[in-house]
């Protein structure tokens, strides 16, 4: 079924703590994903340029850059962070921009 997109107006009055319908769960679902990237991205980001001293694209290109200065190194625990960024990436576009996302 085709995602009722209003569900977010409804799940962004919930968190505000305005009396509304609640949101369904897929609405919550599709939220927790996409803050679930952001939280990964923002860490990551953070790391690459606080302690690896990096200087981050300020454009949309930030995104692959991150992702890829760890999915590229040569240390498994750093190129595992890439990977899964990578991943979690393409499933909050997923959520954030797709009517339809199986196996939600």
């Amino acid at each position: 079924m085709t995602f009722d997109w209003s569900q977010y107006l409804n799940l962004a009055k919930e968190l505000g703590g305005f009396a509304s319908p609640p949101a369904n769960q897929e609405a919550k679902m599709r939220a927790a994903i996409s803050r679930a990237y952001y939280a990964a991205f923002m860490l990551a980001k953070n790391h690459l340029r606080d302690r690896e001293g990096l200087s981050i694209p300020k454009t949309a290109d930030a995104h692959r850059y991150v992702s890829e200065q760890f999915a590229l190194s040569p240390e498994p625990v750093r190129k595992l962070v890439g990977e899964k960024l990578i991943r979690l990436r393409l499933y909050r576009n997923q959520a954030d921009y797709v009517d339809r996302f199986p196996g939600l």
